[in-house]
């Protein structure tokens, strides 16, 4: 069953280069919106030739390559190296360029909950809770996260029809729901290192995260 949700529209674009610290970089097409359901500020990157992808996508052709990419300020800005996020964003980046597509960056944060209660999730992680546990020992869901400003973005963008870059099943579950088809589900990379080990696994075994990790059975 579809699910109703009110109406988004484009407020602004603007043309913004992008320079990652490995030297990548690429320009993107940068679109606000008003009408969202949060009333957060979330962000959608038009990235290589978007606008060539919303014409196929119309048109019964390949659809265009998307990533919901959640906020992490850590990972994202400072280079945290407790979760995959900022080597997940730079992988979406580049093969969102190589394709066209866009990338939606939702203000998202510690799966929902926010930052300081995502770094309070930290500390009850070094304890020895995984990162679901580590929510809910803070009163809060395991991942609170709602995609329906994303499927309200994707519509003001005129795409209904898409491939979503993302291991996370979760994900195009909303979509579908939220009347967005997603037509395939692409994984990204594992991006495993020591320290974030334990933080993948949990993925894959509580979250339902389609990752091949060869600790994990």
């Amino acid at each position: 069953m579809v699910e109703t949700m009110p109406v988004a529209t484009i407020r602004a674009q603007l043309r913004v280069p992008l320079r990652f610290p490995d030297g990548y970089a690429t320009t993107a097409r940068v679109f606000t919106f008003t009408g969202l359901l949060d009333d957060r500020e979330h962000l959608a990157l038009g990235l290589g030739d978007w606008a060539g992808s919303q014409y196929s996508a119309s048109t019964d052709g390949p659809a265009p390559l998307v990533r919901l990419h959640s906020e992490c300020l850590t990972g994202d800005v400072f280079g945290s190296q407790r979760c995959d996020c900022g080597p997940q964003l730079r992988e979406a980046v580049e093969r969102i360029t190589g394709s066209g597509g866009f990338l939606l960056y939702l203000r998202q944060e510690g799966r929902g909950i926010g930052l300081y209660a995502k770094l309070d999730a930290y500390t009850l992680q070094d304890a020895g809770l995984d990162t679901y546990e580590a929510n809910v020992a803070l009163g809060h869901a395991e991942d609170e996260r709602d995609y329906t400003v994303a499927a309200q973005m994707l519509l003001a963008l005129e795409v209904d029809r898409l491939a979503l870059l993302s291991n996370n099943p979760d994900k195009a579950d909303q979509l579908d729901r939220l009347g967005v088809t997603v037509t395939e589900r692409v994984p990204t990379r594992v991006h495993l290192s020591p320290t974030n080990a334990g933080y993948l696994a949990a993925k894959a075994t509580h979250g339902a995260h389609t990752l091949d990790l060869p600790f994990v059975g």
